[in-house]
């Protein structure tokens, strides 16, 4: 074999290394999404929820239910949806535990916030609430007892994240929906070193 012929091999190899990696990293992302819809579908639209494939994200679109206008605080109603979501949950995702970077617990707003000077204002005390948000999901979550056999995963794994209005939700005209675009998600990043170390073995002996 020449060089360029080589040369050809080992990039056709290369190409087929990578069309492999994004194979598996869909396939495990469509197998969550599968189970995650599965488990939750008859209960989706009682939480005024939504799954999303692409993101593997569960988004809870009824904030003003979870929480009180500007406020932390979790209403009795979201302490019951998340009695009843979390252990069911954090159960499928350890199925999936070798494959999961990171979980997610996102707080969204709108753009708005009343009384303030500016749009730059009003987007620090959006990003504020929303922090204060995820915070207090993630730690009511954590607290329940059924899922206490897999808290040190869970610790490792699990963020609190506030967005503010870095990701509105747009009608279909281009402008900003407010009221969809409040809301809670709990999002899913898949390991994608995980699956290139499976499709390519792993390291060798010496570390390679």
């Amino acid at each position: 074999m020449n060089s360029v012929t080589k040369a050809k091999a080992q990039a056709e190899a290369a190409r087929q290394k990578v069309e492999d990696i994004a194979l598996a990293w869909q396939e495990t992302g469509n197998r969550l999404f599968d189970d995650l819809q599965t488990e939750f579908s008859r209960n989706l639209q009682e939480w005024q929820a939504y799954i999303d494939r692409e993101t593997l994200a569960v988004r809870f679109r009824e904030p003003s239910v979870f929480f009180g206008a500007g406020s932390s605080i979790l209403t009795p109603g979201f302490k019951l949806v998340l009695d009843d979501f979390f252990p069911r949950y954090i159960n499928i995702l350890d199925r999936y535990r070798d494959h999961i970077a990171e979980v997610r617990i996102e707080g969204h707003t709108s753009s708005e916030w009343k009384d303030a000077p500016d749009k730059l204002e009003a987007y620090f005390n959006n990003m504020k609430l929303s922090q204060e948000r995820a915070r207090t999901v993630l730690q009511y979550s954590l607290n329940l007892l059924e899922v206490s056999e897999y808290l040190d995963w869970a610790m490792r794994t699990i963020t609190a994240n506030g967005m503010s209005s870095g990701r509105l939700i747009l009608n279909p005209d281009g402008k900003e929906n407010p009221e969809l675009s409040r809301r809670v998600e709990f999002r899913v990043r898949i390991d994608s070193d995980s699956s290139i170390e499976e499709i390519l073995g792993g390291k060798d002996e010496a570390g390679h």
